[in-house]
């Protein structure tokens, strides 16, 4: 895979930069089709094609059960958030779903306040957890699929860090629930997201805020990735939004190309999937990531500029990207 993942950036193209306030975004392209037609879950759903619940009646948080009743694979983005039944979940990791069939599927709460039904099946949330926060999960399932070989999260992590971008975003949630920090905010977002409107043959984002890199997202079937392309935009433009320090200058196009660069020389590891294909994980000093790897060829590449290297501040919190303290994420569990 590595030597594939160094094709991949070496044939990828980046296309002509889309600026708003604080935010670039660079249209990605990879240089080859996908390796299977799919789903994402927004067709599936609306079709009535899939169904996913608690795994029983109790309900367990870091799983789901879902059956996918479709004549074709389908597609669930790490970070892609699903509300209903007794707490809102994201996963943990990207799946593509066999057709006809019923996975358990890894899951985290983002949702700290609520254990009840509020419906028998969960529904599409139409968000993607932000950048800042997939990195956090995404850091903890890796030292998880290590130790364990597991697609478990540090639970605790996450809801510090909900809760921090709710506070950075002046919003006040019942029950602690992400979705709530995205709907209060919905115009905002919306404002931010009409700037980058998708291109044709698009594949995926590669994403700066305040002139440096964040991430970048990949989904290499077109079609499926231009479904996706609001909510991955949007999910982007809610760190814009919180971490903002009012400089809006031109990031330096080099930056983009190192941080692509800098993919291929992360250490790797390879984990079968609860779906189709393989789940492969990279780090690196300054960037983690993943892979869904599928007939040889990656159906969804994720990247996030790493915070696991910044230091600690006195008050226990982890400094944002740049020290920006309107931003923080706390690394530990509360007592």
């Amino acid at each position: 895979m590595k030597g594939d993942i160094r094709e991949t950036l070496r044939t990828m193209n980046l296309g002509d930069m889309q600026q708003y306030r604080n935010v670039a975004v660079f249209p990605l392209f990879c240089g080859y089709k996908a390796p299977v037609k799919h789903l994402v879950l927004s067709q599936a759903m609306e079709k009535g094609l899939i169904n996913i619940g608690e795994v029983d009646e109790g309900g367990h948080v870091p799983h789901l059960k879902v059956i996918n009743d479709a004549d074709m694979p389908v597609l669930i983005l790490d970070g892609e958030e699903l509300f209903g039944a007794k707490q809102n979940r994201v996963l943990n990791t990207t799946v593509l779903l066999r057709k006809h069939s019923t996975t358990i599927i890894p899951v985290s709460c983002t949702e700290q306040g609520r254990w009840h039904y509020e419906s028998k099946h969960f529904s599409e949330s139409g968000i993607i957890m932000s950048p800042r926060l997939r990195e956090v999960k995404n850091r903890s399932v890796q030292e998880s699929l290590r130790t364990s070989s597991e697609f478990r999260s540090d639970q605790g992590a996450i809801w510090n860090g909900i809760r921090e971008q709710a506070d950075c975003a002046s919003v006040s949630s019942p029950t602690g629930a992400m979705r709530d920090v995205h709907e209060k905010r919905r115009e905002d977002i919306s404002d931010y997201g009409r700037h980058f409107p998708p291109v044709p043959d698009q594949q995926g984002i590669l994403v700066a805020i305040d002139k440096e890199v964040v991430g970048m997202d990949l989904v290499a079937d077109m079609d499926a990735y231009a479904l996706l392309h609001d909510k991955l935009v949007k999910s982007y433009v809610m760190d814009a939004l919180v971490q903002a320090d009012g400089e809006h200058s031109l990031i330096d196009r080099a930056k983009d190309r190192d941080f692509l660069e800098s993919i291929a020389w992360c250490d790797i590891t390879r984990y079968r999937s609860v779906g189709h294909g393989w789940d492969v994980r990279f780090q690196g000093k300054n960037i983690t990531g993943s892979a869904l790897e599928y007939r040889g060829r990656a159906v969804h590449l994720a990247f996030f500029a790493s915070l696991a290297e910044t230091q600690k501040e006195g008050n226990g919190r982890m400094a944002g990207h740049q020290r920006r303290a309107a931003y923080r994420y706390r690394y530990r569990t509360d007592k």
